[in-house]
């Protein structure tokens, strides 16, 4: 009985840390595919596994205070042209992340 015990909890412990190894994976996919597998994850796991820290680690990036930001494009708010950041570059620029719904 012991025996069965201590696989039993083997197989958990490995369970376990597959699902964070999953998890932490589909953290590093891009948005749009992240999205996609993160809609299919049931939410118990949020509860069960280290969300914030795996988060934080997943999505930290690498730029510094003082680092050229990626450059990307956006469309103006009447969509007749692009805005590109780095034709932007000298210019100061302040960019806004969030949510306002």
């Amino acid at each position: 009985m012991k025996k069965w015990i201590v696989r039993a909890l083997v197989v958990l412990v490995l369970a376990y840390v597959a699902a964070i190894g999953w998890v932490y994976y589909i953290m590093r996919l891009p948005p749009a595919r992240f999205a996609k597998q993160f809609a299919r994850l049931p939410m118990a796991s949020m509860m069960m596994l280290p969300f914030e820290s795996m988060w934080m680690r997943a999505r930290a990036g690498t730029l510094n205070t003082g680092d050229a930001g990626p450059d990307f494009e956006l469309p103006t708010l009447d969509k007749t042209q692009k805005v590109k950041l780095s034709d932007l570059r000298g210019k100061p620029v302040l960019l806004v992340f969030g949510s306002y719904t």
